[in-house]
């Protein structure tokens, strides 16, 4: 009997010596792509607790910045959220000037897993609505409120579209993010449009897609292409978007802002966010949420040179959801709250002025 465990020779079987081989790189690859553990803020080991921050439904904490007027006494109270590499500080950026004429207040949040927010594992479009709703209870800023999204942090305009839209006074997407696998995009142009992207953010996609739980590793390894977006290597078509993109890197804001976004970890900021974004939608689509007009106004604004989100897959998106009111920005790139004067025309859009006319702070500009 001992010797069906070995070879003629006495050694061990090659079919068990496989076995190991096996199991052993199994175990290897099992441990290369499990994340790091998490270093959250305030505990033991973590970064510090510096923003003001409040408790959602679950437990968790969002942090918060607020700018404008003062919350008891605004007219009208917006929540923002921010895009892929953000924090609560960004903004669209309008002037002091506007939203003391308008009497707004505004919160932005550190989305889940962001800045000194606490990261949800189970984070999904759901939650992201959620969240904006936690947030703006927490605050006391009534029964509706408006919301401006910008960028990847638009996934958290569509998802309150289908989960809270009884929330909602008005909305602006300041160039929303796409998933280029939405069944209702066209698949012919979708499919064309993807293969014009770097190589490295064409797979990041996909793994993002087809296995989001390996992302960690693919964005770690070195060996093979990856996003241009996360390193910043990646030019824009659009001389602004290029300008600040050189500008942010010699100077190294852009690894000051990455590292404040990420301090609890990357898996929980960074790839959470593109799972989410660009996986899999079993609950809906943008296209599926109807032709029926939501009960307030919806506002999208995108530029002709987004080098980030192409402008004729945003067109098509508008054109199948007629109560959007579409802007489309002429020789302007993805990063709208850098271009001088924007913040102030998206804020007046949104928003009538004190006696329902235009804003003379924002130069007389109306809702188009």
């Amino acid at each position: 009997m001992a010797a069906a465990n070995t070879t003629g020779n006495g050694s061990t079987p090659v079919g068990l010596l496989v076995l190991m081989a096996v199991a052993l790189a199994a175990a290897l690859f099992a441990r290369a792509v499990r994340p790091p553990p998490l270093t959250p803020c305030g505990a033991p080991g973590g970064p510090p607790v510096t923003a003001p921050r409040v408790r959602t439904r679950d437990g968790r904490f969002l942090a918060y910045a607020e700018s404008g007027v003062s919350r008891d006494g605004a007219r009208f109270k917006v929540v923002y959220s921010h895009g892929f590499s953000g924090s609560r500080m960004d903004s669209p950026r309008a002037s002091q000037a506007l939203l003391e004429e308008l009497g707004l207040y505004m919160v932005a949040f550190d989305r889940a897993g962001y800045g000194e927010s606490d990261p949800d594992p189970r984070r999904s479009l759901q939650s992201a609505a959620l969240d904006v709703e936690d947030l703006a209870d927490a605050l006391g800023l009534g029964d509706k409120f408006h919301l401006i999204c910008s960028s990847l942090g638009c996934h958290a305009a569509w998802a309150s579209f289908k989960y809270i839209p009884h929330r909602l006074a008005g909305v602006a997407m300041m160039a929303p993010v796409i998933n280029y696998r939405w069944s209702g995009l066209p698949k012919g142009l979708a499919r064309q449009l993807y293969r014009r992207q770097p190589l490295g953010d064409q797979w990041s996609l996909r793994v993002a897609y087809y296995a989001p739980w390996l992302l960690h590793w693919w964005m770690s390894q070195p060996w093979l292409p990856t996003s241009t977006v996360v390193s910043g290597s990646g030019s824009f078509p659009n001389a602004l978007d290029e300008k600040n993109r050189l500008m942010a890197l010699s100077t190294g804001m852009f690894q000051k802002r990455a590292k404040a976004a990420t301090q609890q970890g990357l898996q929980e900021s960074f790839y959470r966010d593109m799972a989410v974004m660009f996986g899999r939608w079993p609950e809906f689509e943008p296209t599926d949420l109807g032709k029926e007009a939501p009960p307030f106004p919806v506002h999208l604004f995108q530029g002709d040179e987004d080098g980030v989100v192409p402008v004729q897959l945003q067109r098509h998106i508008c054109s199948r959801l007629g109560w959007i009111t579409y802007h489309e920005l002429a020789e302007v790139g993805h990063f709208l709250s850098a271009v001088p004067g924007l913040g102030d025309r998206i804020i007046s859009t949104l928003l009538p002025g004190p006696a329902g006319n235009c804003s003379t702070a924002a130069g007389g500009v109306c809702a188009s």
